[in-house]
Parts: C-alpha cells; sequence; structure tokens
C-alpha cells in the first residue's frame, strides 16, 4: 500500500522513516487540500494534520483511499460523512499529552508555592533579600482539581507523592478510581471553599465557558492558589483579576488566557504564525501579567519532545494497526 504524510517537518519525517522502513512512505510539507491532489491521487493511505481540508472534493479524487490517520485529537477539518459513505476510515491521535501538561501544572504550582517567579525577577533587580519569599509546603494540603479525566488523573497520583489531600470535581465520576488514588469527589463549591490550589483540566465548550466567574471566584478559600493549563476561556478573566485584587487568590499560574480560543490544537502553535500572533497580541499589555503573583507561560503545557513523538507512535501504530485489519482509535464508524 501507498501512504502518505502530509505537513510533515523535518525532524518529525526523520523519525517516521526510521519507524516505517518497511511500507512505502512518501512524505510532503504542505497540507493536502484541492491544490494539492495531484500528487496524492494513488495513495491507499494519507496522514494529515488539521491544515489538510479533506472535504467532499478531496475525498471522491482519491479512488484508492482506504484510510485517513490525522495526526490530531480533533477532526473536524476532515468529512467524516463522505468518509464512511466511501468506506474510508478516519482515526485520530486521542491522547498524548497527559502526564506532560501534568507536569507542567506541577512545575507552575512550585513556582508559586515556593516563590520561584518572584525570586527571579527580584534577583534580576540585583535584590537578593529573602523578605516575603517565605513559601509553603505541599504535604498536607488540599488540591482541588476540576476534570478529573486523563490529564486530571495524572495530576491527582503527582499529588499523592507530595502527600496532597485531593478533592475532585468531574460530571464523570469513578468510584473504583477514586478509591484507588485515594482522592474524593465532591461538588464545585465545596471544592472551591476547601482548596488550597486550585487546577482546571477540563475542555472549552458552552457547559465550561466561564466555569471559575464572578459569583463562584467569591467561594475560594482566602489566599488559594489557581492554576489553568486547560483554556483560557473556562475562567473569566475580570473575576480573576478582581480575586487577585481583593487577595482572595495569593497567586495564578497560566499556560493559557481568555482569548485564545482560536487555537484548536495545541500543535498549532507550532505550525501556524498566525495563531502565534494572536497570542503575542493577547498577551501584549495584559493586566494579569504585569504581577509578580502570576506565572504565564505562553501555552506549552502540551510542549515535550516525548508528547510530540507519541503522536507521531500512535499515528503510526495507527496506520499499522489498519493494514493488519484491526483498526484502533476510528471516529467514523
Amino acid at each position: 500500500m501507498k501512504i502518505g504524510f502530509f505537513e510533515v517537518k523535518n525532524w518529525e519525517k526523520g523519525f517516521l522513516k526510521k519507524r516505517m522502513k518497511n511500507v512505502s512512505v512518501e512524505f510532503y510539507p504542505f497540507a493536502l487540500e484541492e491544490s494539492s491532489l495531484k500528487v496524492a491521487k494513488n495513495f491507499d493511505i494519507v496522514s494529515v494534520f488539521i491544515y489538510s481540508r479533506i472535504n467532499k472534493k478531496v475525498i471522491s479524487s482519491l479512488p484508492s483511499l482506504k484510510l485517513i490517520a490525522t495526526r490530531s485529537t480533533g477532526f473536524d477539518h476532515i468529512d467524516l460523512k463522505e468518509a464512511k459513505k466511501r468506506k474510508i476510515l478516519v482515526c485520530n491521535v486521542p491522547f498524548y499529552g497527559e502526564n506532560t501538561v501534568a507536569e507542567h501544572t506541577f512545575a507552575l504550582i512550585l513556582s508559586l508555592s515556593r516563590n520561584v517567579h518572584k525570586s527571579y525577577l527580584r534577583t534580576i533587580r540585583g535584590d537578593f533579600s529573602i523578605e516575603g519569599l517565605k513559601g509553603f509546603d505541599l504535604k498536607n494540603k488540599v488540591l482541588g482539581v476540576i476534570g478529573a479525566g486523563h490529564i486530571g488523573l495524572h495530576v491527582i497520583r503527582i499529588a499523592k507523592g507530595f502527600g496532597m489531600e485531593v478533592l475532585a470535581f468531574d460530571t464523570h465520576q469513578d468510584k473504583f478510581l477514586a478509591e484507588v488514588l485515594g482522592f474524593k469527589y465532591v461538588s464545585l463549591d465545596n471544592l472551591l471553599r476547601n482548596s488550597h490550589i486550585i487546577t482546571l483540566h477540563v475542555p472549552y465548550n458552552k457547559s465550561t465557558h466561564h466555569l471559575i466567574n464572578r459569583e463562584n471566584i467569591n467561594l475560594i478559600k482566602k489566599g488559594a492558589i489557581l492554576i489553568n493549563t486547560s483554556r483560557g476561556g473556562v475562567v473569566d478573566s475580570e473575576a480573576l483579576i478582581e480575586a487577585l485584587d481583593k487577595k482572595i487568590l495569593s497567586g495564578v499560574g497560566l499556560d493559557v488566557l481568555e482569548g485564545e480560543e482560536l487555537i484548536k490544537e495545541e500543535k498549532q502553535l507550532l505550525y501556524d504564525k498566525g495563531k502565534l500572533e494572536v497570542l503575542a497580541n493577547l498577551v501584549k499589555g495584559h493586566i494579569l501579567l504585569s504581577r509578580d503573583n502570576v506565572v504565564f507561560t505562553p501555552h506549552i503545557g502540551f510542549y515535550s519532545q516525548e508528547a510530540l513523538e507519541r503522536i507521531l507512535e500512535t499515528t503510526i501504530s495507527n496506520i499499522f494497526r489498519f493494514l493488519e485489519g484491526r483498526p484502533q482509535n476510528v471516529v467514523n464508524e
């Protein structure tokens, strides 16, 4: 079978070549769309990222196509209905950065709990005093995890290693896992009232828009820390500023900002200069980022070499499982 990879970076090409020695593979740096159909005519399998527009015309122009393997979690760039009609399977990469984002979450937590960020800002000004830099231990503190899915569960495992107590809020509860990992499901209000540190790990949608808002942010235990590595729109920025002003929150760790919801896939930041400009304009002069008790990172929670390689490994696995007649991660069955 002939396989074509589109939107491939140089390092990805080298990685894929090593692991796909025994199959016929071709690589292209550009997207697969109507303007680039000529090179894809004879492919049985294509692998794409989100800039490839696999619409009805593209699908109907590829008579040999049997599998579309997208290297993304989302798949709205592919006409699933048309693919199913043509008996073409579509598979995705459902998970790749659970532990990566969880580790970054704790990087933000520790930066605030031990005043790493404040200390750095102070020392680069030539001030080596330690007044106001007293931190606090994580041991025996209560961590509130909003969204106990794949990432949230990794956060919980790490928290237990620090000797923390964990409360979790999630619409889907796994009581068995809660017992095994030693955490407790509670209501959102309960979590906000009783957590020393609150961390968000929910997707962004209508039900999670401004999940943390002016109404419930006042419930938070005074002096708590809030961490957001999910999506900016989950937290109302004005409520966040007000909570910092009123000292309800003593610190905030952000890997995302409200207004960057145009970024559908984390890897867009690696591919799309336009999205980087959106983020840059958002960051410039942002009132939150002028505070020494706010730690901000530019949406890099997902960004580790291992996580990027897992995307490729899952894609390779998707292709080989299909070739073996045991397709996995199929989204249009």
